[in-house]
């Protein structure tokens, strides 16, 4: 009996210094190690898939955004640096396929936009260089084939189209665009495109009431027709008609201590996934009824470590997975649904 208290006392102490260390020396190993020892009695529904990438080295630099090609199984990585490859190109199950670098100059947002016909990337352009304040679509080797803005020119201009710190951007699948424009930069809008890139429709003012924005941050889509808005700097969701524009209503009750940075839904479309990048957390949020906004309701939390810093997230449309870009942590991690809580799911 003493020798089993003296193990399990062992034991404690082992993680005690695990916690710590991860804590406050930073280590990627044991940060994985300490999100696993949870303290609260929150149910866990999702868990860190610690195997994902295979070839972690792979992250050279400041990993900004993800985007999933659920279609294609392939994983898209941005990332910021000097003399690196900026788009890393992953499976889902972890293997490293190829990286590009072509007129990439300071990446934001990233977005897969892939059909049967067509596997395409789009990537928002933050840079003062070149190819700066541009939104720009790629194949997915790499091979430029639109560029959307007046590259290496910030500005307000709406003909021609001109951008300040683009942030990201969703394209449905009818092939209209949405775009959230002001990461810090001139813009504080929401614009939406057609397949053709004209204007349809924008909400374009910096300020805090309704369709105001300060720092619009990231842009979903649901299955209803409402457009989702991160507006980072006034800590809400604002959602919209995706037809007509209007208003719809605002989450603000969950965003009290910081505002969310990334909004993405889950392939049943009953879940918001919201990251918060300076309190280290993605929020695992109710989506309301059709007709209804109403409150943000959080289901479940995953709490990162300290510093990790999640920037942008996106979700896989078949096996339900979280993937979360790290700027501080400088990686991309992979968390999977708990068997059983997601039946909809097709788990890998």
């Amino acid at each position: 009996m003493a020798r089993l208290w003296v193990g399990l006392a062992g034991a404690g102490f082992f993680v005690a210094l695990l916690v710590l260390h991860s804590r406050f020396c930073g280590s990627p190993v044991l940060r994985k190690f300490a999100f696993q020892v949870s303290w609260t009695t929150e149910e866990i529904l999702y868990r860190l898939d610690v195997g994902w990438p295979n070839r972690p080295e792979y992250f050279t630099g400041t990993t900004f955004c993800v985007a999933i090609d659920s279609l294609s199984g392939l994983v898209y990585v941005a990332q910021r640096g000097d003399n690196i490859p900026k788009v890393l190109v992953f499976t889902e199950d972890g293997y490293f396929l190829r990286s590009w670098n072509y007129t990439v100059d300071t990446p934001h947002g990233i977005f897969a936009a892939s059909t049967l016909h067509e596997q395409s990337v789009w990537i928002t352009d933050v840079g003062s260089g070149s190819y700066g304040h541009t939104i720009k679509k790629y194949n997915s080797f790499g091979d430029l084939v639109q560029v959307l803005g007046t590259p290496g020119k910030k500005g307000t201009g709406l003909t021609p189209l001109q951008f300040d710190n683009p942030a990201e951007l969703y394209v449905a699948d009818t092939g209209d665009i949405y775009i959230v424009d002001g990461d810090g930069g001139l813009n504080n809008r929401l614009i939406k495109l057609s397949q053709d890139f004209m204007i349809l429709w924008l909400h374009g003012e910096r300020g805090t009431g309704p369709a105001k924005f300060n720092i619009p941050h990231s842009v979903t889509v649901d299955s209803a027709g409402r457009v989702w808005i991160a507006d980072r700097g006034n800590k809400r969701i604002q959602v919209f008609d995706k037809d007509t524009g209007e208003w719809l209503g605002a989450w603000t009750n969950c965003f009290t201590e910081e505002g969310p940075s990334s909004v993405r839904f889950t392939p049943d479309g009953k879940y918001v996934i919201v990251a918060q990048l300076n309190l280290g957390r993605v929020l695992l949020v109710a989506a309301p009824p059709v007709g209804s906004i109403g409150n943000c309701s959080v289901i479940n939390t995953i709490q990162l470590a300290d510093q990790v810093l999640p920037h942008l997230l996106d979700v896989s449309g078949k096996t339900g997975a979280i993937y979360v870009a790290e700027i501080g942590a400088k990686q991309v991690q992979k968390y999977v649904p708990v068997e059983g809580y997601f039946p909809s799911f097709t788990h890998s």
